[in-house]
C-alpha cells in the first residue's frame, strides 16, 4: 500500500489528485470544528446522550461532530440515505430506470434528484437534532442549551446551519469524485472514523488503567478486557484483509479466429468474481436503515411530555436498541439483503455472458447464451451469500460480544463493579470494515489509474 502511494506521488496528475483529496479532507475536518450559533459546546460535552446508544455510532462516523453540535454534525448520513432511496427508485420507478441507462445525461438527472432528497432529509434531520439539543441535560441535570421551543428564529438559524453543513459535506464528497481520487463518500467516512480513533483508544486505556485496583497501577479485569478486545479487532482485521482478495475464478476458453492473415484467440483465461463485491456499502446501508427507529425514539423521548416513559420509546429501548437481539437480527438480515441488492445493480450477468460470446469465448461444459447466464447467476448467488455472511460476521460478532457482556458485570479486586466497554465492542467491527475497505479500494483505484497511464514498474 505504501509503495503504491509512493509511486503514485511520482506521477504529477495523480499527485495533484492526492493533494486535492487531502485538501478536501482538511476542509471537512475544519468544518467539523466550526461552532453553530446558540449551541453551548461546554454543556453539550458533559451530556451523556451520545454514549451507549445508536448516536454513538453516528458520532463516530461524523468524527465526533455530532456530540459537539458543530456545522458538520449531520455528516454524510443524509447523503447516504438519499443515495439509498434513489437506488431503490431506479428499480421501482420506470422513469428513473430509464434515466439510469441513458449514460452521462441520465446520471446527471439522478444526481440532481439525489441532491434534492439530501436537502429534504437534512432539513428533517436537522429539525429533530435541534429539538434534541433543546431538551438535553448534562450529567448533572443542567440544561445543555438555553433555548425555548417557542423561539422560532433560533430554530430556523440552527436548522439552516445544519442543513448547509450537510449540503457542504455532499459537495465535498462530489468534488473528491470529480477532481480527486474518487470514492468521495467513503473518503469522508474514512476521515471521520480515523479522527475518532484517539478518543476510542483513550476509552480503552481508561478501562485498564483509570482506576488501579492494586499496586501495579492497573485494573486486572479492565486490562484483561482491553487485551481481549484488541485481539478480537486484530482477528477481524486479518479476516477483512483476506476477504478483500478472495475471489471465485470462472474458467473461460477462447476459440481461435483467423482475421485476415493473422490468428487470434485460442487462450485460456478466467472471469474473477470477488467474494465481497459490495465492499463496505451493505454495512453503511444497513446501519442507515436500522437506526431509523432508535433515532425516532430519541426524538420522541426528547419532545414528548412523558419522555422515556412514552410507550413507543420504552418499546424501542427494550426491544430495538443497539444492544438487543431483535436489533442484531434485523441488522443481520439487512446486511444480507443489501449485499445482494448492491451486487444486482452493479453486476449484469447477461451483459457479461454476451461479451464472452461476442469475443468467441465460452465456459467449459456450458453452452453459450442462456445456459451461460444461468451458470454465472448461480455462481454469483453463492459467492454473494458467502461474502455477505463474512461481512455479517465482521459487523455482528462485536455486537454479539457487547450484548452478551451486557448481562453481567465483573467485580474488581476492590469489590467495585466494572462493566465491559459494550459500545466500543458493538461498533468496532463496522468501523474497522469501513476503514480497511476504503483504504484497500483507494489503493486499488490508484493502481488502476497508474496502469492506465502505463507507469512502468509500479508493481516491481
Amino acid at each position: 500500500m505504501f509503495k503504491t502511494l509512493k509511486n503514485s506521488w511520482k506521477i504529477p496528475e495523480l499527485k495533484n489528485k492526492l493533494l486535492f483529496t487531502l485538501l478536501i479532507v482538511i476542509l471537512y475536518r475544519l468544518g467539523s470544528a466550526i461552532p453553530v450559533p446558540y449551541v453551548n459546546a461546554t454543556n453539550l460535552g458533559m451530556s451523556t446522550a451520545f454514549q451507549g446508544n445508536i448516536f454513538e455510532f453516528l458520532n463516530i462516523l461524523s468524527g465526533s461532530a455530532l456530540s459537539q453540535g458543530t456545522l458538520f454534525a449531520l455528516g454524510v448520513s443524509p447523503y447516504i440515505t438519499a443515495s439509498i432511496v434513489m437506488q431503490l427508485l431506479t428499480i421501482a420507478i420506470p422513469y428513473f430506470e430509464r434515466k439510469s441507462k441513458e449514460g452521462e445525461e441520465g446520471k446527471k438527472v439522478i444526481n440532481a434528484w439525489t441532491r434534492g432528497v439530501t436537502i429534504a432529509l437534512a432539513i428533517v434531520t436537522g429539525w429533530g437534532y435541534v429539538g434534541m439539543l433543546d431538551s438535553l441535560t448534562t450529567a448533572f441535570g443542567t440544561p445543555v442549551n438555553a433555548l425555548y421551543k417557542s423561539n422560532a428564529f433560533v430554530y430556523i438559524v440552527m436548522i439552516a446551519c445544519y442543513c448547509a453543513g450537510a449540503a457542504l459535506v455532499m459537495w465535498l464528497a462530489e468534488k473528491i469524485n470529480d477532481h480527486g481520487i474518487g470514492n468521495g463518500i467513503s473518503i469522508i467516512l474514512f476521515a471521520g472514523i480515523i479522527a475518532s480513533i484517539p478518543t476510542q483508544a483513550l476509552e480503552l486505556w481508561n478501562t485498564a488503567f483509570k482506576n488501579p485496583a492494586n499496586n501495579y497501577g492497573f485494573d486486572v479485569w479492565g486490562l484483561i478486557v482491553s487485551i481481549l478486545f484488541i485481539i478480537m479487532l486484530a482477528g477481524l482485521l486479518m479476516l477483512i484483509v483476506w476477504m478483500s482478495d478472495a475471489e471465485r475464478r470462472i474458467p473461460i476458453q477462447y476459440a481461435k479466429r483467423v482475421v485476415g492473415r493473422k490468428m487470434f484467440g485460442g487462450q485460456n483465461t478466467n472471469l474473477p468474481i470477488k467474494v465481497n463485491m459490495s465492499g463496505v456499502m451493505p454495512i453503511i446501508f444497513a446501519n442507515s436503515i436500522v437506526s431509523i427507529l432508535p433515532t425516532i425514539a430519541t426524538f420522541v423521548a426528547n419532545w414528548s411530555k412523558d419522555g422515556v416513559n412514552n410507550g413507543f420509546v420504552k418499546f424501542v429501548n427494550n426491544w430495538f436498541n443497539y444492544n438487543t437481539w431483535p436489533y442484531l437480527i434485523v441488522f443481520f438480515v439487512l446486511l444480507i439483503a443489501f449485499a445482494y441488492f448492491y451486487v444486482a445493480i452493479s453486476f449484469n450477468p447477461v451483459e457479461v455472458a454476451n461479451n464472452i460470446k461476442n469475443n468467441g469465448g465460452a465456459i467449459p461444459g456450458i453452452r453459450s447464451g442462456r445456459p451461460t447466464v444461468d451458470f454465472i447467476k448461480k455462481v454469483l448467488g453463492r459467492i454473494t451469500l458467502v461474502g455477505a455472511l463474512l461481512v455479517a460476521v465482521i459487523a455482528c460478532v462485536p455486537m454479539i460480544a457487547g450484548i452478551v457482556t451486557s448481562y453481567f458485570t465483573v467485580p474488581s479486586i476492590l469489590g467495585e463493579i466494572q462493566r465491559f466497554p459494550i459500545s466500543a465492542m458493538a461498533f468496532g467491527g463496522s468501523s474497522m470494515m469501513i476503514v480497511v475497505g476504503v483504504a484497500i479500494e483507494t489503493v486499488r483505484e490508484l493502481e488502476a489509474q497508474m496502469s492506465l497511464r502505463n507507469y512502468k514498474g509500479f508493481l516491481d
